[in-house]
């Protein structure tokens, strides 16, 4: 009788195995190449750092393109916008894209948009990349 487990036990993690390797995930979400931890959403992150929104969609803040913000405390004509050039992957696809804040952004049928960049534009001195932080809603 002992024969019978221990040909089971033996048999059991390459079935697994093989059946693992056979199986197909309905709806997986998107493939991420980042070094990164994906961040959820709502979540405020710097350049580079992935964020997932909602199931199906994950953005990453690539660079900051433009930041023509009105610098705080001086008085301006116009507001400025900030322009970040933006990474969106989904499911068997991605799309880089230049996204402007709190402008929506629509790809493949979902909306995702730029809600917020830190710090403030300073009249003294350039903001650093390093420095910059974003926060996305969609999905």
């Amino acid at each position: 009788m002992m024969k019978k487990p221990l040909l089971l036990a033996t048999l059991l993690p390459g079935a697994i195995l093989s059946l693992a390797a056979c199986a197909v995930v309905p709806n997986a979400g998107p493939v991420v190449d980042s070094p990164r931890e994906v961040a959820q959403q709502g979540s405020v992150v710097p350049l580079l750092q992935p964020v997932q929104l909602g199931r199906m969609v994950v953005v990453t803040p690539m660079r900051v393109t433009e930041d023509s913000r009105c610098p705080v405390g001086v008085q301006c004509i116009q507001a400025g916008r900030v322009v970040v050039e933006t990474r969106i992957d989904g499911p068997g696809w991605r799309q880089t894209q230049p996204l402007t804040l709190g402008e929506p952004h629509t790809v493949r049928g979902v909306t995702v948009t730029l809600v917020s960049v830190t710090p403030e534009q300073r009249a003294d001195s350039q903001v650093k990349s390093t420095e910059y932080r974003f926060a996305f809603e969609g999905g």
